[in-house]
């Protein structure tokens, strides 16, 4: 029997008439009453449906490059938590502890308190009975208003004061490691670029602070973004988005110059929309207001830095020996004289980062980190300059360059600086000054 049946004398003259074929097919397309479901027009697939949803709509903005540095940030956050629960079976506060310390508190350290405090009673709360109020060693007026406020706000959906403020920080750093890697591809032509920039950045010694309940994620939330809608010509998103981060640092100010300058730089026509750079000294000037009415003092937020700081203005040179004084000297504890010495090794840094930017005349990054070296170099001693590391956003950049020039770079800076990034870490989590 054979395998196919002979073709009806109807089918083969079908196949042995392709123009014949070719005009029934079109006449079937284009035929008005033509079924679209009818066998010979089978139905085209329907478009799915759009994802309206906020995670819908966060994964459309969100291009492949950015998922892998959200990636890259996840996967180091897990070894940060991992590093936190290891930290506190093997480090406890008493050599002789039965039960490790809940693994939040490993995280409600220094500055926390300050925003906690901030948060929960306000600046003033010996208004309300509250506690002590300025000037009484607390001293909470030397810190911005925008992560208390977002803390409060964030406290209304979430109970626990910690898991608010890392929740925060974990959002502002999701955002903050996306808008470098954006501008780092502005830069560099390769396309692991922005990859690159984030790596340095999470990978880097004082990264715990990102994590952290602190004002250093959310502060390059709002810069990030503000430089890069400023490197598209986004003056308005610019100029708010400064403003959003003048609120949490006294930062967003030198921030604002460094657009400024990059605004009289790029723009050539409408300068008249210079005006709109103004908006990221509101904030400050609003909150400086504020402390003038609750304290009769115009320079209540300055006072409060010498107060608890000892951020009395000195010259350059003054704060470079007494900071030299204080790291080798043998005045302080080992752990504060290595943080002093960290803190000497980052304003070198910052310094030779200065240079560079000058000599490649990128003024408006230079203005940035010379206002800020400037802030953070001229009082009685140097502090926390290597965490403000952190917010040099120029510095991974040219980290980023460096190693797509020289491949050895990614390898260096993670063999050495990781494993340093690990015990600042610790000592953080375990109630250690860490800058």
């Amino acid at each position: 029997m054979p395998a196919t049946a002979p073709a009806s004398p109807r089918h083969a003259s079908a196949r042995t008439d392709p123009a014949s074929s070719r005009a029934s097919d079109h006449t079937r397309r284009t035929t008005p009453s033509a079924s679209p479901a009818s066998a010979d027009h089978p139905r085209r697939p329907e478009r799915p449906d759009r994802d309206h949803t906020p995670l819908g709509r966060a994964r459309s903005w969100l291009r492949p490059a950015d998922r892998e540095v959200l990636w890259l940030y996840l996967l180091t956050r897990v070894a940060l938590w991992t590093t936190a629960y290891c930290t506190r079976l093997l480090f406890p506060a008493h050599g002789d502890d039965r039960v490790p310390e809940p693994l939040l508190t490993s995280f409600e350290r220094w500055d926390w308190g300050h925003f906690l405090h901030i948060a929960r009673d306000g600046y003033f709360p010996d208004e309300a009975g509250a506690g002590p109020g300025p000037g009484a060693g607390d001293n909470r007026e030397a810190f911005f208003p925008g992560f208390p406020l977002l803390l409060r706000a964030v406290h209304t959906v979430v109970p626990d004061w910690t898991v608010a403020g890392l929740l925060i920080s974990f959002v502002a750093g999701a955002v903050a490691v996306v808008a470098l890697a954006r501008i780092a591809e502005l830069h560099l032509p390769d396309a692991h670029a922005g990859r690159r920039a984030a790596l340095f950045l999470l990978l880097s010694p004082c990264a715990v602070f990102l994590a952290a309940g602190y004002s250093e994620a959310l502060f390059l939330a709002f810069a990030l973004p503000a430089w890069l809608a400023a490197r598209r010509h986004h003056w308005l998103l610019a100029a708010l988005l400064a403003a959003g981060a003048t609120t949490v640092r006294v930062s967003g100010l030198f921030l604002a110059a460094a657009l400024a300058v990059h605004f009289l730089l790029t723009v050539r026509t409408g300068r008249r929309r210079a005006a709109l750079l103004a908006l990221p000294a509101l904030p400050a000037l609003l909150y400086f207001w504020y402390l003038y009415a609750r304290t009769g003092d115009w320079m209540a937020w300055k006072h409060a830095q010498e107060r608890g700081w000892y951020r009395h203005f000195r010259a350059p040179w003054d704060a470079w020996s007494q900071t030299w004084h204080e790291a080798f000297a043998q005045t302080q504890a080992t752990g504060y004289a290595a943080v002093f010495q960290a803190d000497l090794v980052a304003m070198l840094l910052g310094l030779g980062l200065l240079a560079l930017l000058i000599r490649r005349r990128r003024w408006p990054e230079a203005v940035y980190i010379a206002l800020t070296l400037w802030a953070l170099g001229t009082s009685y001693w140097y502090m926390s300059v290597a965490r403000s590391t952190l917010l040099w956003w120029p510095l991974w950049i040219g980290l980023a360059a460096r190693s797509l020039r020289v491949r050895t770079t990614t390898t260096v800076y993670v063999c050495l600086l990781a494993p340093l990034g690990t015990v600042l870490t610790v000592t953080f989590l375990t109630g250690r000054w860490a800058g």
